[in-house]
């Protein structure tokens, strides 16, 4: 059975829908549901004078049609036999019983709580929750075709996105404007920092229809450490499963939920809690710690003079390698993969 408090996935989209190359290599993502190819990041300081554009030999991004991808993925849930509940919102659950806001009571052997960074599935079941958070907001408009040329624009300046950074992407028909930073420090809000940032953002285009307003938490913690028990797991925002240093959610979302589905699987078949232990925070956190650091280091970011200071530092061979590695590289989140293997090879031997 699988829940959703939304009465239309179509609706209440928080993603900016951004997939990496290495999630469009090793997902079988539909194609007519993604938008073209992304070679170009350009970077921008707060001056947004004398922008760095970095570019790859091959697509990096593409932009999805979220509401698509989330009417794909219902589907192919109910084909393979389970059962989709929307406008229905979970409570709590206690003792293996589960209680929802607009709907009966469920007996369930295992929860899976995939309910966002603020996780009430996490809380119900004794384990770990994020704590380090940076909030993001975006707003999402049509745009004239080929008004645009493929890029990323990514502006660092603390005045409206302290810790993170503004961004300008479109997917051939949407154009994505969004920020993202520390809350505690967006001392204007949010919404009205965005709304300053769209109005002359780098690379927008003008809109040609109606907008339509995303946003949430994004916890930057790092991957929890207690993740499973024998009521349930996590996956997710709920498990910490967001590139420290990037944000970036969807890529280790889809690679820690395989490892998720084989492990409660595993579980489910032989009731051996040894293979819970299979789902383990603390051995992805052993491969964050570089990116951990490396997030700090940006989050001490807060003036713009540091931030054009950074931005100037890229400039050279060294640091337009580091920002291609980070920005174009393969490693923003650890392979799970192994980890899968082992829990379907102990899962088996039962």
């Amino acid at each position: 059975m699988v829940v959703d408090r939304r009465r239309s996935l179509a609706t209440g989209i928080r993603t900016t829908g951004i997939f990496v190359r290495r999630t469009l290599d090793g997902f079988d993502l539909p194609e007519h549901l993604l938008g073209p190819g992304v070679r170009d990041v350009v970077l921008y300081p707060p001056s947004r004078r004398s922008p760095i554009r970095l570019t790859s030999d091959r697509d990096e991004y593409r932009v999805a049609d979220m509401a698509g991808i989330y009417d794909h993925a219902h589907h192919a849930a109910e084909a393979a036999g389970a059962r989709v509940v929307l406008g229905v919102r979970y409570v709590d659950s206690s003792g293996g019983v589960v209680r929802f806001a607009g709907a009966e009571p469920v007996t369930a052997r295992f929860i899976v709580g995939a309910d966002g960074a603020r996780s009430r599935v996490a809380r119900d079941l004794g384990l770990d929750v994020n704590r380090h958070f940076i909030v993001g907001a975006e707003l999402v408009h049509a745009i004239a075709p080929a008004t645009t040329t493929p890029a990323f624009h990514c502006v660092l300046d603390p005045r409206v996105a302290p810790g993170y950074l503004g961004w300008v992407i479109d997917d051939g028909q949407h154009a994505h404007v969004g920020i993202a930073g520390y809350p505690k420090v967006m001392r204007a809000g949010v919404r009205h920092l965005l709304e300053d940032f769209a109005a002359d953002a780098p690379g927008r285009a003008a809109p040609v229809g109606p907008i339509e307003r995303r946003g949430g938490p994004i916890p930057v913690g790092g991957v929890l450490r207690r993740l499973a028990c024998p009521a349930g797991l996590l996956v997710g925002d709920a498990a910490g499963a967001v590139s420290p240093l990037t944000a970036g959610g969807l890529d280790p979302c889809l690679r820690m939920s395989e490892l998720a589905a084989a492990v409660a699987a595993g579980y489910l078949r032989t009731g051996d809690e040894r293979i819970l232990r299979q789902y383990d925070g603390n051995a992805l956190r052993m491969r964050f710690r570089g990116r951990l650091l490396l997030r700090r280091a940006f989050a001490g970011i807060r003036s713009p003079i540091a931030a054009e200071a950074a931005v100037s530092l890229l400039r050279g061979q060294g640091g337009r390698a580091l920002a291609k590695r980070i920005l174009f590289g393969d490693q923003s989140f650890p392979d799970v993969n192994p980890r899968l293997a082992d829990a379907l090879a102990n899962a088996g031997s039962q």
